[in-house]
């Protein structure tokens, strides 16, 4: 009895021991083959699009806007990280603009030179300008992402560069009798402005400012200088 008690308890603290020694066992870190592995070169933003409003400042007198004058566009950013964490950056990209401006600024042809009258929305059915645009945006980048996640707040500011490579203004009366302009001499072809696009994860708000006037300031048939500036607010999207 004696000895069969002795083995028991020996066989019970040998038990214990292996058991200690298991728990003392470094813990084996747990790895899923579904996350994707560290990128220490990540990039973000690569692509974009925008849609805005464009509201036009610098309006000559009893100037009106009607309907919606519409502002798209899209393009490639060139992310270029500047610290560590790689949440700063500048980018530099190229990219297209559309802009088509509804207002009562009618524009026309007498005798081989282009006119410019502020009319009542009553004297014409149609009436807009439509601006094309090839975009140099240069910008600083800040946010709080990492390279598994793309979800994160950004605000990216800059200056954007601009060429007119295509214009048209058209003008449709009551009567049916149509009038386009193409090409207009008096239309700025190189334009800049400032902007900044500021949001979470998809949704980010966008405002554009012209710094030059959409036209190089020619006389209206009223005397007074056309300075029309360009103000788009809206939203951007980015695209990995």
């Amino acid at each position: 009895m004696l000895m069969r008690g002795f083995f028991a308890a020996l066989l019970f603290i040998i038990t214990l021991t292996a058991m200690a020694q298991n728990n003392d066992l470094p813990a084996m870190p747990v790895t899923d083959s579904l996350l994707p592995p560290a990128d220490p070169k990540y990039r973000e933003d690569q692509f974009y699009a925008s849609i805005t409003y464009n509201l036009i400042q610098g309006k000559p007198r009893d100037y009106s806007q009607y309907s919606v004058s519409t502002g798209l566009g899209f393009g490639f950013l060139r992310d270029m990280p500047i610290n560590k964490k790689r949440n700063h950056s500048i980018a530099i990209g190229l990219g297209y603009n559309y802009n088509n401006i509804k207002h009562s600024l009618v524009v026309g042809d007498t005798l081989g030179q282009t006119t410019y009258e502020v009319k009542s929305k009553t004297t014409f059915t149609r009436n807009k300008l439509v601006l094309h645009y090839l975009d140099l945006p240069i910008e600083f980048r800040w946010r709080n992402s990492n390279d598994v996640s793309h979800e994160f707040w950004r605000v990216y500011a800059g200056i954007k560069l601009s060429y007119l490579f295509y214009d048209k203004a058209f003008n449709e009366s009551e009567g049916k009798q149509t009038v386009t302009i193409k090409n207009d001499a008096n239309l700025n072809r190189l334009a800049a402005g400032l902007y900044v696009a500021a949001g979470y994860n998809t949704w980010n708000f966008y405002a554009y400012y012209g710094l030059t006037s959409i036209y190089d300031e020619p006389l209206m048939e009223s005397g007074e200088k056309l300075k029309l500036r360009s103000l788009n607010l809206g939203l951007m999207f980015y695209i990995l």
